[in-house]
């Protein structure tokens, strides 16, 4: 059977991965550490101090926030 296309937020991963090099494993990683951010906390790091478009780090931080090991 094929591979679901991803919906949400997670359909940036793959973009996200190959634009910022890291796979998104990492990236949640790193979001999770600076919990308990808030989100636009979190989104304004991921810009700052790695150079993510707006898209992709909202993207991201909803998808981690949103699953249950947060």
């Amino acid at each position: 059977m094929a591979d679901q296309p991803l919906k949400g937020p997670a359909s940036y991963f793959p973009s996200i991965e190959k634009k910022y090099g890291k796979p998104i494993a990492e990236w949640q990683a790193l979001v999770r550490r600076h919990l308990p951010a808030r989100h636009m906390e979190l989104v304004a790091m991921l810009k700052a101090e790695h150079g993510m478009g707006h898209g992709h780090a909202n993207a991201l931080v909803a998808h981690v926030l949103a699953t249950p090991e947060g």
